[in-house]
């Protein structure tokens, strides 16, 4: 059945914008308007799923984050966020303020205080999708279009590309139709939209992200990380409280059952919490730029303080032995992925605050410091190609590219990651571990394989985290370098 043209469009009462100097009650407001929009498409979408006959649209409303300011003072130029670049009007639509709760008291504390003005938060004007309003609970899901008697879209709101895009991070945004700016990366829409697509690709819920993301391509990473955890909640001293495994089970202690699902998602991950999101999360991307980027477009919405490549790589260069460590300072991108996002011109600068975490995190795991770091790890250029066997390749015109860029390493994940940082403004960095030398004759085979990995997975696995753990350590504001912004950017983070 259609719902006729004229019939009318049932909302919930409509709220009146309501202006807030205090950052954590303009987010209780945020947090109650939502509950009530999602409540009121929840309760009439199950009305529909019963068989009780739409007689009406059904309609209702993300609340949005209000911000007018007529000043041009400065604010500390020290900050690459918390402002405004110039007077007038910014908003942001807000989706889940219960899971950015946090977040969200930080961005306005700092906008608050940084222009002595307060921040409105009311109903927008973009509806919310039924699909997104109903994906927390778990018991139910919007059926196929077809399954209906009726189109879903002539009933409820569906999910609307026009505000689903990644126009403000890239920089192509038109302001708002009502004139105003941007305050956020992304709108409401996209973050939804990645929040249902981090709990298909990872099999566990955005709850569980932590803000210090590990990236991997092999599974034996997740093996030590999952020992790791274990032995961090055996030790109460150590802050971590938890460990969830994909189908979002969680154990709170060092001998607790992990379940094994009968199908694994594509990307599974692994959750180290610890109060206030400050654990460690690690992604097992598997092979490849694809997964790469797919991973960080997502994880990207839940603003992490930093992602860091812990994986495998060939060496390049025969000075270079079978489990030594490469620090990227720079990268030369072949992934091809984003190229349409951020052109291959675009500079990847290495971030000092990561670089020093890293090479910090190498010299005490491995007890070497000073010129002896050289013995085992070297700092340069990493090629990632998006061929997994381009060693089969006539060797002529990649070997020269690899020379001329004075590439030490390749791979196929670690541009994509550090790029998309960029993009993001997520703070970025590599550490890889070489597994094989193809250019000289040094092929990962079975038996090197096994004995390479018996030895030399735990080290690096173990010199990630402590490199997480000293950024977990840092001001917010140094890890978040101004490098990472524009000309003109949004106020939060």
């Amino acid at each position: 059945m259609n719902v006729p043209d004229h019939a009318p469009t049932l909302m919930p009462k409509a709220a009146a914008p309501e202006a807030f100097t205090d950052a954590a009650s303009a987010v209780a407001r945020l947090e109650a308007l939502y509950a009530q929009a999602t409540r009121f498409l929840f309760d009439r979408f199950n009305e529909t799923l019963s068989g009780a006959r739409p007689e009406a649209r059904m309609r209702a409303f993300y609340p949005e984050v209000r911000i007018t300011t007529t000043s041009h003072a400065k604010a500390d130029s020290r900050l690459s966020f918390g402002h405004v670049a110039s007077p007038g009007t910014y908003t942001a639509t807000i989706t889940r303020p219960d899971l950015f709760r946090n977040y969200l008291i930080q961005q306005l504390e700092l906008l608050i205080r940084n222009h002595g003005v307060p921040v409105v938060v009311g109903p927008s004007a973009t509806p919310i999708p039924v699909h997104f309003a109903v994906a927390s609970n778990p018991a139910v899901s919007v059926p196929q279009e077809g399954v209906l008697d009726f189109p879903l879209r002539d009933v409820f709101d569906v999910p609307d590309l026009a505000t689903t895009s990644d126009d403000i991070v890239n920089g192509t945004a038109k302001p708002n139709p009502d004139g105003s700016g941007h305050l956020a990366p992304f709108t409401a829409q996209r973050v939804d939209y990645s929040l249902a697509r981090l709990s298909h690709y990872t099999a566990t819920g955005p709850e569980h992200f932590q803000n210090h993301v590990l990236f991997t391509n092999y599974q034996f990473y997740v093996d030590e990380f999952e020992a790791f955890a274990r032995q961090a909640l055996a030790d109460p001293g150590s802050g971590y409280t938890s460990f969830v495994s994909p189908g979002n089970h969680e154990i709170t202690d060092a001998d607790g059952g992990i379940p094994v699902l009968p199908k694994m998602p594509q990307m599974p991950s692994y959750h180290l919490k610890r109060r206030g999101g400050q654990g460690i999360t690690l992604v097992n991307i598997g092979v490849g730029p694809s997964n790469a980027k797919t991973a960080t477009d997502h994880i990207a919405v839940l603003r992490p303080h930093a992602w860091l490549m812990v994986g495998h790589c060939a060496g390049l260069r025969n000075s270079q032995s079978l489990g030594d460590f490469v620090l990227a300072h720079a990268y030369l991108r072949e992934d091809r992925v984003l190229d349409d996002d951020l052109p291959v011109w675009v500079p990847i600068p290495a971030l000092a605050e990561i670089q020093i975490a890293l090479q910090e995190a190498v010299a005490e795991v491995a007890e070497v410091e000073g010129f002896e770091l050289k013995s085992i790890m070297r700092t340069g250029t990493v090629a990632t190609v998006d061929n997994r066997n381009w060693e089969l390749r006539d060797q002529t015109g990649p070997v020269h590219r690899l020379s001329l860029s004075r590439a030490i390493a390749l791979d196929m994940e670690s541009a994509t990651i550090a790029a998309n940082g960029f993009r993001f403004r997520v703070p970025y960095g590599t550490l890889l571990c070489v597994s094989d030398k193809p250019l000289h004759g040094e092929l990962k085979l079975p038996g090197m394989a096994t004995d390479f990995y018996r030895t030399q997975v735990s080290r690096h696995l173990l010199i990630g985290v402590r490199a997480m753990e000293r950024l977990r350590d840092m001001p917010l504001e140094r890890i978040h370098s101004r490098k990472l912004r524009s000309f003109e950017e949004t106020a939060f983070l």
